[in-house]
Parts: structure tokens; C-alpha cells; sequence
């Protein structure tokens, strides 16, 4: 007897182990949480409920504020649109992929309302990009304020150089992008190198069996994709006041939930080191996608003068508590979205 298994069963039974690995790993973390859990104000921790579905609505607006303007894009309610940035916040939270496994999965739950694959990466590329942006500018700002305050020990003025050192090299990176992304010559180019270097990699992988299974068309039909949209919002800056937006509500919101915590644990006059150890610990999750960001956070805040205890209790509460809720809130509807009963009903 023929058992038949398809794919969308795979990558469900494939969530599933990627998930139980993410609550594994995090079991002590979340042992210790629950130990501070009594020191914390409940009625205060309720707050992150709204908060983070709050968060994930403008995550998903840095998106859809932009397509709105487009006319050949299908418009979806509201409601659909929660959905479709609670499914990507599990993605990229719950299910240890990386920024790749994120991207993948917009693509895939955009292509029903007439996103094609450039153009979600486009969208993806400058949400990261916003949010990168406006993160070093509350590092910045935070940091001004303690400075003005002499809240900053001797031994931390390090930070200041480092901010500086971020915010240059965001700036650097973001030019760098956009130049190539400017021209089709550029991107022509850019194809071929993409495309010998993977015919390259399956050659030796598959020792010679395959080649050429990267096509250069398809390649390059991806990037001028993303040349399109970039053009389009450099002659219309209209379509990204939206996204901008939404992505500086955003990005006050990520702090926002480590703030609620520090709330509830009786030190709100945390937050400018909160602000600053968010920024510079987004460095360490982008070198190390897993497990660093919170011990860079940690750290910041207690080279800025947070007590250890406070510091450490903070930035783990947090993590467990929006590990726990992300899994709560955008499983379901991921598993939903993965066996096409998927919502799309055109609204205004």
C-alpha cells in the first residue's frame, strides 16, 4: 500500500518540529520567567496583548499602505491583512529561518492578490530597511537624553561611537543598494553573478549531474521586478509617506513591549537604555540570527548603568512572553494559510 504525502503536510509536520526546537531551546528562559512572573503587575502585563497586535498591524501596513496605491494589486480587508502580518510575525519568530523564511512566505501569501516575487522583496528589503533607519535614530536621540541627564557612565561612552559607527553603516549599505537596484545594466550584471555562482554551487553539490538549473532569465526578471518598484516609489514618493509611517509606529512599538515589561516590574526611567540596547542588540541578532540579540541588549543596559537583575529579567520576560503569544496568536492561522484556506475577499 501507496502512502501519499504531500508537501503542504511536510512543511506543516516541519513547522511543528521547527517550533518544538524554538520552545526547547528557550525552556530556561522561559523557567526563569515564570520565577519573576510574581514580582511583575499583571493588570500592566495585560497591555502587551493590544500592544503586540497592534505591532503586528502596522508591520503589516509598512506593506500594504504601499500597495494600496497600486492599481494592480487586489485590495483585502482589515481583518485579512492582521492575518497576513500575524502568519509573517510567526514566521519570523517562532520558526527559526531567518530573514529568508519570512521573505519566502510573504511572497507566497501576496502572490494571490497580484504581488510577484520582486516586488514583495522590494517591500520586505525597505521595511527592514525603515525600521533599521528609525531604530538608530531613537539610539541616537536616547542617547542624547542621557547624556543631558549624565546618566551614562565613563565606562559606557563607547556606545556613542558605536550608534555613530551603526548609523553610518546602515546609510553606506542603503546607498550601496539602492545604486545597484537603479540601474538595469547594474542588475543585468548582477543576475549573471547570481546565476554562474548557483549553477556553480548545484554543479559541485550534485557532483556534475546538473547544470544550468539556475536560469538567468528568471533571475533577471526577479530583479528588474524590484527595479520597477523602486522606480516607481522614487518617482511617487507619495507611496512611501504610508510605509514610513507605519514603520516609525512600529518601531516605537518593539521598544514599547520591552517598556511594558520594565512597566510592570516598576522601572519605566529604563526606557532610553531600552531604546538604545534595542538598536545596537539588533547588530548582534543580524551577525547571529539566533540567540545573541537578547544577550547584546542585556548588555548595553547594563554597560549604560541598568542593575544586572533588572537588565537580564527585562529583556528575558520579554522574549518569552512575545515567543509565547507569537506561537499562540499566528499558528493557527499559519497552518490555515499553508492549506489554502486562505481569506482574500477583495474589499475597499
Amino acid at each position: 500500500m501507496t502512502i501519499k504525502i504531500s508537501f503542504r503536510t511536510i512543511l506543516t509536520l516541519l513547522t511543528a518540529v521547527l517550533v518544538g526546537y524554538v520552545v526547547y531551546q528557550n525552556w530556561p528562559d522561559i523557567v526563569e520567567a515564570t520565577r519573576h512572573l510574581s514580582e511583575t503587575n499583571i493588570v500592566v502585563l495585560l497591555l502587551l496583548v493590544p500592544e503586540q497586535l497592534f505591532m503586528y498591524y502596522a508591520c503589516g501596513e509598512i506593506f500594504f499602505s504601499y500597495l494600496r496605491r497600486r492599481k494592480d494589486v487586489k485590495k483585502i480587508s482589515k481583518k485579512e491583512r492582521l492575518r497576513i502580518s500575524t502568519e509573517l510575525n510567526f514566521v519570523n519568530h517562532a520558526v527559526p529561518a531567518g530573514g529568508v523564511g519570512g521573505l519566502t512566505f510573504l511572497t507566497f501569501r501576496l502572490r494571490d492578490i497580484g504581488v510577484s516575487a520582486g516586488q514583495a522583496s522590494f517591500l520586505y528589503v525597505f521595511r527592514y530597511a525603515v525600521t533599521t533607519v528609525i531604530n538608530y535614530v531613537q539610539a541616537l536621540i536616547a542617547i542624547v537624553v542621557l547624556l543631558l541627564l549624565h546618566k551614562v557612565p565613563d565606562d559606557a561612552l563607547w556606545v556613542l561611537p558605536v550608534s555613530l559607527l551603526m548609523n553610518v553603516g546602515v546609510g553606506f549599505a542603503l546607498t550601496l543598494i539602492i545604486f545597484v537596484a537603479s540601474g538595469k545594466k547594474r542588475l543585468e550584471f548582477f543576475s549573471h553573478v547570481i546565476t554562474r555562482f548557483g549553477n556553480f554551487c548545484i554543479k559541485i553539490v550534485t557532483f556534475g549531474r546538473k547544470k544550468n538549473t539556475v536560469k538567468y532569465e528568471k533571475i533577471n526578471h526577479y530583479f528588474l521586478d524590484i527595479h520597477e518598484s523602486l522606480m516607481i516609489a522614487r518617482r511617487d514618493k507619495r507611496h512611501l509617506k504610508g510605509p514610513v509611517l507605519w514603520g516609525i509606529i512600529y518601531s516605537l512599538c518593539e521598544v514599547g513591549t520591552y517598556w511594558i515589561v520594565a512597566l510592570s516590574l516598576g522601572r519605566p526611567e529604563i526606557l532610553p537604555c531600552i531604546m538604545v540596547g534595542e538598536a545596537i542588540g539588533s547588530v548582534f541578532d543580524g551577525i547571529v540570527p539566533y540567540g545573541l540579540y537578547e544577550l547584546g541588549m542585556a548588555g548595553v543596559m547594563i554597560a549604560l548603568g541598568v542593575d544586572f537583575s533588572t537588565a537580564t529579567i527585562v529583556t528575558v520576560m520579554t522574549r518569552v512572553i512575545t515567543l509565547l503569544f507569537t506561537i499562540a496568536t499566528g499558528s493557527w492561522p499559519y497552518y490555515q494559510a499553508i492549506r489554502g484556506e486562505k481569506d482574500v475577499a477583495s474589499k475597499s
